[in-house]
């Protein structure tokens, strides 16, 4: 695998509050929901939800082939403006996720990201290779992007019941 990875970023307009958006990203509990990678997550250590230096466990699958936990620990947790975690893996290196909001009217424009703060060393492509994954960065591309679709989906759906009842007090 010639490929490096180093960062990407996907946005989606989505048409729900800043506030529900990311009540769903931060409780990672949801994340399965979500992330086409990721099978469980749950906090750990006597965390219970989300705050900078909580740390959570997440089941992470590849191809659903082959799983692994990993312990990521959050690092940004601004409610209604960003979310962001850090995950360090043997081999892996460690990368940054963040979910920003960006409020544009009724509606939110969430920008998710990636970022390599310490690389992926050889041997992770290897196995990366071995695994059947030829171009990493495509798929982390497309799970972010699925990722987003998904968000909408649960996140309107939540606006609209909110609006209905008239209590969606984080617009």
């Amino acid at each position: 695998m010639s490929q490096i990875l180093t960062s990407d970023t996907v946005e989606r307009t989505i048409q729900a509050s800043p506030g529900v958006l990311y009540a769903i990203v931060s409780d990672v509990t949801r994340t399965p929901e979500l992330s086409p990678e990721i099978k469980r997550c749950r906090w750990v250590r006597g965390a219970t939800g989300p705050q900078v230096g909580a740390r959570f466990v997440a089941l992470n699958t590849l191809g659903g082939w082959k799983t692994w936990p990993n312990f990521p620990v959050v690092i940004a947790a601004d409610p209604g403006r960003e979310f962001a975690i850090s995950r360090t893996e043997p081999l892996f290196g460690t990368l940054e996720w963040s979910y920003r909001f960006v409020p544009e009217g009724t509606a939110t424009r969430v920008v998710e990201s990636y970022t390599v703060t310490r690389p992926l060393t050889r041997a992770a492509y290897v196995l990366l290779r071995l695994s059947g994954s030829a171009d990493r960065a495509a798929e982390l591309r497309t799970g972010m992007t699925t990722t987003l679709e998904r968000l909408a989906q649960v996140a309107e759906r939540e606006q609209g019941e909110l609006d209905r009842r008239g209590s969606d007090t984080s617009r």
